[in-house]
């Protein structure tokens, strides 16, 4: 079938252009924000250990996270996929605008950017990675639907049904691979971790929702790897391996560990007991559900 007569921009203002692209990553960042915050608000999910951090820090972290995207994402596709551009035009480094986005360097940023966070402020790396996991998979799925719109990163040509011709890469139908990735790596991982948070109450557990992220992110990127266009500009790695399955390939390893080492990890011996709420000066404390008013 054709690919759709989709326009990568939805408007142009003057000299600027607003891309879908653009609004993707916006739309997957406030999400994720949000969802974080209602995470660390639901007291029912922290039975044993307790919120790692406030609503308002959340809301600090969301600046480093951004940061961390973008400025991971950028530099892990020129270290990764482009390093000729280090020394033939390290201008065009800068010039995000005209794409290059690494979900590997992305990842590495956001981990930096939580590290050094956790750090200044005191808080625990591992249990807030666990609260950044639950929420990356929204934006993953915008990602790569913005992939779809904008025509790139087309899969593998094909004879299926669905198989779509893609502009610029030639006659044939290939597979539409940033829509399996919307699926699988945003909302087949997105309902896997839900389930670990909302059903399993796992964000107790140190490091497991992080290590489940990790390790399914790993093992859905390197089998659909199989189905996906390697960029042409790559050279030919042997037995059929491709950068993305290389990069993802420790992903899985490291992801076991975290899951491993935090359902072994034991538990507080008695369950968290949120603080009294303080009343403002002037006020009485505030009625427990019980007490007559």
């Amino acid at each position: 079938m054709p690919f759709p007569d989709f326009d990568p921009v939805l408007v142009h203002i003057g000299p600027i252009a607003i891309r879908w692209y653009a609004l993707a990553y916006i739309a997957g960042i406030l999400l994720g924000w949000r969802y974080a915050v209602r995470l660390v608000r639901s007291a029912r999910l922290w039975a044993w250990r307790g919120p790692p951090a406030t609503p308002e820090q959340i809301d600090d972290l969301i600046l480093w996270v951004t940061l961390g995207i973008i400025v991971g994402g950028r530099l892990g596709d020129v270290i990764f996929y482009r390093p000729a551009m280090i020394w033939r035009d390290p201008l065009e480094i800068l010039k995000t605008w005209h794409g290059g986005m690494s979900f590997h360097g992305g990842a590495l940023g956001v981990l930096i950017a939580l590290i050094v966070f956790c750090l200044r402020n005191r808080l625990d790396p591992l249990r807030i990675g666990d609260i950044a996991a639950a929420a990356a998979p929204l934006g993953l799925f915008f990602g790569r639907i913005a992939n779809f719109v904008n025509g790139e990163l087309w899969g593998r040509p094909t004879t299926v049904p669905w198989g779509i011709v893609f502009p610029g890469a030639g006659p044939l139908p290939r597979h539409p691979s940033q829509l399996y990735e919307a699926a699988l790596e945003g909302v087949a991982l997105f309902a896997l971790l839900a389930w670990g948070t909302w059903g399993r109450k796992l964000l107790n557990r140190r490091g497991v929702l992080m290590g489940m992220f990790i390790a399914g992110y790993g093992v859905i990127r390197i089998s659909l790897e199989n189905l996906r266009e390697p960029d042409s500009f790559m050279p030919q790695f042997p037995f059929g391996l491709t950068m993305g399955m290389m990069l993802s390939a420790p992903m899985v390893l490291v992801g076991a560990w975290l899951i491993w080492r935090g359902l072994n990890e034991p538990l507080p011996t008695e369950p968290y007991v949120a603080p009294p709420v303080e009343a403002p000066p002037g006020k009485p404390p505030p009625k427990g559900k019980n007490e007559p008013a």
